[in-house]
């Protein structure tokens, strides 16, 4: 609820797959290469030109339509969608009108640790447009670079399932891993590589769905929380002010803050669909549709529900760690061992590592980290052979190097102090340099006993266990 009024929000999103060529001829599917470099007569509109369709393409449509539970229809076409614009050189554009190769589905998301479930209307394949080019160099101009022209989408569309630009977020942060996870999309925003337009309506509760607007140009997810919270509230503003809802196309200005209206909304006859003539029907076998989900990894956001439900983790930790492919496969293989709590493996890889690769941009492949040397690393500590402090040392070497952990521990002179003779004579000389710290705590001052177990830490090199530490600390002040 927003003032008074419920929001209704759905989301189409695109993404570009990954394959080597686009999806109806031989050109390189790759982004950044000179302009214009990579077009033939096919994706440049020319009379005449047939396309050819990409098997590849429906493969990867298939494995996104089992992550997300959809219906697969093994037997489909290709329509045309009629539409004018400078970067559709055809002046259509070969999409998927009525059936579409999956339909009918569903994905699980986790909000403030809630669980939703989000309808997904269909999945269908179609070719990209083209992109235009503006600068103060054209004399006022625009240029069209037709290299887009034909790189293969697929368009997931949801059911009017969200109502709040934070569900919204958490919608599409699931659905970029999923794409990663099944390797069919780079999901590199900055490339365009996938976006969404939101479709937004509000509405007196009890009362029927108002009217939507659809935004454009949202070319991230905090974009699209953003552009979402605006239009809401534009939206209650026009009606608390005794205005109406106009079915429209708005542009999303990221700058600004605000969206602006472009166009009013088209329907689908708009389009003129009618089956696309240069393509055969896509029939897909049963078998093939059965190998291709035999394929699909467990998937982050099943990841996400596990790590919370089954190892207590906190639902930002389970994210991030689910929604990095290869954090995942290395907090699964150190828990695959059976051997220690899952926190001793998240911390280690939410602090030092993540704060090591962020620091050089290297990826976890670059490390000599693996779920041996962790295990082994979390071993020694759980089993209070060394600290902390001597683990995040061992830790820095076997990032770089490909180490035995219990032979660095010699190295590095890291084993704890056990002896309770010798803490106990280091905390003797510690409380006796450190009258005022004594005095500070029986006064009251409780954090004067940190600060003398850190003086005995300090004493010991590091080596004294800091469990013990503190206790015959303790156990001392009491008795002064």
């Amino acid at each position: 609820m927003v003032r008074g009024y419920e929001v209704v929000i759905g989301l189409e999103t695109h993404a570009e797959l990954s394959t080597n060529s686009k999806i109806y001829c031989d050109c390189k599917n790759q982004f950044g290469l000179e302009v214009n470099s990579q077009v033939c007569p096919i994706c440049m509109g020319m009379p005449g030109a047939l396309p050819t369709l990409n098997e590849t393409v429906v493969d990867y449509a298939i494995k996104m339509g089992h992550a997300l539970n959809c219906n697969i229809n093994r037997v489909c076409k290709q329509d045309r969608k009629n539409y004018f614009y400078p970067d559709l050189p055809k002046a259509y554009q070969i999409s998927q009108a009525e059936v579409p190769l999956c339909e009918n589905g569903y994905v699980d998301i986790l909000v403030d640790g809630e669980e939703r479930r989000i309808g997904i209307t269909r999945i269908h394949i179609e070719e990209d447009a083209g992109k235009l080019l503006h600068s103060d160099k054209f004399d006022g101009c625009s240029l069209v670079d037709l290299n887009r022209c034909g790189v293969p989408l697929i368009e997931i569309v949801s059911e009017p399932d969200m109502r709040s630009s934070a569900e919204a977020k958490a919608y599409l942060e699931t659905l970029k891993s999923i794409l990663q996870y099944l390797d069919i999309c780079d999901c590199k925003m900055q490339e365009g590589s996938i976006r969404c337009d939101v479709n937004v309506s509000v509405h007196k509760p009890g009362e029927p769905m108002g009217t939507r607007s659809e935004m454009k140009n949202v070319n991230s997810f905090s974009a699209a929380v953003r552009g979402i919270d605006f239009e809401v509230n534009r939206q209650i503003d026009i009606l608390e002010n005794g205005g109406t809802i106009d079915q429209e196309t708005r542009r999303w200005d990221d700058v600004k803050g605000e969206s602006v209206s472009m166009r009013s909304k088209e329907d689908a006859q708009d389009y003129r669909y009618f089956p696309e003539p240069d393509l055969l029907t896509i029939v897909v076998d049963k078998d093939r549709v059965n190998n291709l989900k035999a394929e699909i990894p467990e998937l982050p956001n099943a990841k996400i529900l596990r790590y919370v439900k089954e190892y207590n983790l906190p639902q930002k930790e389970a994210t991030f760690i689910a929604e990095s492919v290869e954090l995942a496969k290395l907090f699964d293989d150190c828990l695959a061992k059976d051997k220690y709590p899952a926190k001793s493996y998240s911390v280690w890889l939410l602090g030092d590592l993540v704060k090591y690769l962020n620091e050089t941009g290297k990826n976890l492949s670059d490390t000599m980290i693996n779920a041996d040397n962790l295990t082994e690393l979390v071993g020694l500590i759980e089993n209070k052979t060394i600290s902390n402090a001597g683990g995040k040392k061992i830790f820095a070497v076997i990032l770089k190097e490909a180490k035995d952990v219990n032979k660095l521990v010699d190295e590095l002179g890291l084993a704890q102090v056990s002896d309770i003779g010798l803490l106990e004579k280091i905390a003797n000389e510690v409380l006796a340099a450190n009258e005022k710290s004594v005095n500070d705590f029986k006064n009251g001052k409780t954090n004067a006993l940190g600060f003398l177990v850190g003086q005995c830490m300090k004493a010991s090199k590091g080596k004294a266990n800091p469990g013990m530490m503190k206790e015959i600390i303790s156990k001392k002040l009491e008795e002064i």
